[in-house]
């Protein structure tokens, strides 16, 4: 299989089009087509159905593609590594980020990488816990930071920190931020009406069992998957949500909202989490260390 007919392929299906694919591999359009159309010849598949308004893969073609990322990305790990031999930090570090953890690590992560690893490029990508471990195994991922990371065969799982679910709720008009509202029971909590992410959400997942341990269930109002939607209801008075300080801090108005302590404490574990089938190269091992010294120093400044 050639590696150029895949990477073609690749870019290809991603982008929907062999027209806007050949723009963005600076490759004559017949040329791209004739290279992906001896990969079909050589595999004995159609890879991608022409339509009118692009190119869509096959179920052989979504095959192809999961795989075909993987191995671009361990070619491109192969390279790093013999630039490693030359004492060069570089390469490519692919890296899985929570959406509330992505609101304030992605620019001070990306400051200091480009300081310590000015050779090396980084992509940061945002998912749900659940699906971000499927891309560690495919190799689309790097590096994850996950919350409550279930162990498995085939990643590798180092704590990283542990926050706090507090009780978000609209600032009622006029009131002062200080001092802070008293812890509020869990029981009580499980009255409200939740603005909270549909399972297999880990925060949702920790948030109903904590609760049946006491007897309870949530009272669900409306089942939203992202932070930014999540903080926008609660301000449109749709119900409460559980969530970290983080989180809260990063919306666009933080001064908004009202957070409670939870009695007894809500916690979720972030976690660092890489492939155990792939060795991590020196640029990775780098950027883990880089993860945990920006997350350490945006904690020192709140």
């Amino acid at each position: 299989m050639d590696l150029r007919q895949l990477a073609y392929f690749v870019r290809i299906a991603e982008l929907g089009s062999f027209t806007r694919a050949a723009v963005a591999l600076g490759v004559a359009q017949p040329a791209l087509s004739r290279q992906v159309r001896l990969l079909e010849v050589e595999l004995r598949q159609t890879l991608l159905v022409r339509n009118g308004r692009g190119a869509t893969p096959t179920e052989a073609g979504k095959l192809l593609l999961e795989h075909g990322r993987g191995i671009l990305h361990q070619v491109e790990r192969a390279r790093e590594e013999l630039g490693r031999v030359r004492g060069a930090l570089a390469g490519r570090v692919a890296i899985g980020l929570p959406p509330s953890v992505a609101r304030v690590l992605t620019v001070p992560l990306t400051r200091a990488f480009r300081q310590q690893l000015p050779q090396a490029s980084l992509s940061i990508s945002e998912g749900l816990s659940v699906t971000m471990q499927e891309w560690l195994s495919t190799g689309r991922l790097d590096i994850a930071v996950l919350y409550n990371a279930q162990p498995a065969a085939e990643i590798e799982i180092a704590p990283l920190q542990d926050e706090e679910l507090l009780l978000v709720q609209p600032r009622p008009p006029g009131l002062a931020e200080d001092p802070p509202p008293p812890p509020i029971p869990l029981r009580e909590v499980a009255a409200l009406p939740l603005v909270i992410p549909s399972r297999p959400n880990a925060v949702r997942m920790h948030v109903e069992t904590e609760m049946a341990n006491i007897g309870c269930r949530p009272q669900i109002a409306l089942e939203i998957d992202g932070v930014s939607a999540i903080l926008d209801l609660v301000a449109d008075g749709a119900g409460a949500a559980l969530l970290s300080r983080n989180a809260v801090a990063s919306s666009t108005r933080p001064s908004g909202f009202q957070v409670r302590a939870v009695e007894p404490p809500l916690f979720t574990r972030l976690c660092l989490a890489t492939s155990s089938q792939r060795p991590a190269t020196l640029t990775q091992q780098t950027t883990l260390a880089l993860i945990r010294q920006t997350l350490d120093s945006l904690n020192r400044r709140r």
